[in-house]
């Protein structure tokens, strides 16, 4: 059989579906592939979102079910036990179930006309005279040419078709674990833990989210050793984290990869986008994709309806994607990458100096009225008017020339 859309998407996580959701918006005929049998399953991410980023999407305030907590400040741990905490004047942030998360994206999409296809994996690009004109789809045993004029590539970091379309894949991995809990033992309900420093999470960090229910999302990320290993150290033998986590037992634990290189050099070619963690459209400080991609993916559902509009689907054209993503994206990009940077380069006698400098300079007053999690660079801006934070990152500055000499 040799069916046709307007607009093939790649996978049914949040970035492919809020895709698909815009081009069946904009009247374009889509067809979502996914090769699980449930949208949303297995998940691979702690569904932390920010929600002045959710409401930009059109998607606050999201259904109660869906919303396992929300937060109104965080707790930065250094290796040795010292705090930083951060208490801010609303809630600027919400843990999601990502499964019901991602299914609640898929049904407005299909909602709006987007046609959805499970336990349907995409085997290979059809490519003809240099164009991606489609894909080969498999379900069951039968593989299946399934044609349209653009191909979105949602499929996530592990991504097989994007090296068919000539682009590169995702760089800088670390690998992640994220674990469901219970018996979870004095852990503040609105506020999430992060625990810095190589002992635990060489080149990235831990993190305990809290549900309303008294269960709590537990993970780490790190550039070496072996995460699950790792983060039975973390809950074991982390001076702050194990008094929280010590009897805690684990319910369900993931594995992943996250990339921190930020986007990729090139994420479009003829007749083909990618989105997402394909694209590596992931924060390189803290690891979350969720907003940006879904933000990436919008401007993905706008550039291929302007390119059926105009019959023209040549990388010269669709290069108007990586453009304005790189115009919404690039000055916080830049900065969240010089941030990870100098966050690799610190030892951990000098983060756990950083986080009692943090205290002492009275850092926590600044932050109060941050709001958006995501533009991380804008922020950076705003918080940059305060003395504290000029005579903070004077510290961090020293710091880090001194990590580097």
């Amino acid at each position: 059989m040799n069916e046709s859309s307007d607009v093939i998407v790649v996978g049914a996580g949040p970035s492919g579906s809020f895709t698909a959701l815009k081009l069946a918006k904009l009247g374009r005929s889509v067809t979502v592939f996914e090769e699980h049998s449930q949208v949303g399953v297995p998940s691979h991410c702690a569904g932390h979102l920010s929600m002045k980023g959710l409401k930009q999407l059109g998607l606050h305030p999201l259904p109660p079910e869906i919303v396992e907590n929300t937060f109104y400040g965080a707790n930065f741990f250094s290796s040795k036990g010292n705090r930083f905490s951060v208490r801010l004047s609303q809630p600027v942030t919400c843990a999601v179930d990502r499964a019901r998360f991602d299914e609640y994206i898929a049904e407005k999409a299909q909602d709006a006309g987007a046609g959805y296809s499970l336990n349907s994996r995409v085997e290979a690009l059809i490519i003809k005279n240099a164009f991606a004109e489609g894909a080969v789809v498999k379900q069951e045993e039968t593989a299946e040419k399934r044609q349209a004029s653009v191909v979105v590539d949602a499929e996530g970091i592990s991504s097989t078709i994007i090296r068919e379309a000539g682009l590169p894949r995702p760089k800088k991995l670390v690998k992640g674990v994220e674990a469901d809990v219970e018996n979870v033992k004095d852990a503040e309900s609105d506020a999430v833990d992060v625990y810095l420093g190589n002992s635990y999470a060489p080149g990235f960090y831990g993190w305990l989210i809290p549900k309303k229910d008294g269960t709590a999302k537990v993970g780490l990320a790190a550039r070496t050793g072996n995460p699950k290993e790792l983060l039975q150290k973390l809950m074991l033998k982390h001076p702050a984290a194990s008094k929280k986590l010590r009897s805690a037992r684990t319910l369900k634990a993931t594995f992943h990869p996250i990339t921190l290189g930020g986007p990729t050099a090139q994420a479009y070619s003829n007749g083909f986008l990618a989105v997402g963690d394909a694209a590596s459209q992931v924060k390189p400080t803290t690891g979350g994709g969720v907003i940006l991609g879904m933000t990436c993916a919008r401007v993905a559902a706008e550039v291929a309806s302007e390119a059926l509009d105009r019959n023209d689907f040549s990388k010269e054209f669709l290069a108007k994607y990586q453009n304005r993503c790189r115009e919404l994206l690039g000055f916080d990009m830049k900065i969240m990458l010089r941030m990870r940077r100098t966050l690799d380069a610190l030892s951990d006698e000098k983060v756990d100096e950083a986080i009692a400098m943090c205290a002492k300079f009275g850092l926590d007053k600044t932050l109060q009225n941050v709001k958006d999690m995501d533009f991380q660079g804008q922020t950076l801006l705003h918080v940059l008017r305060s003395p504290r934070m000029l005579t903070a990152l004077a510290y961090f500055f020293f710091a880090y020339l001194s990590a580097n000499l």
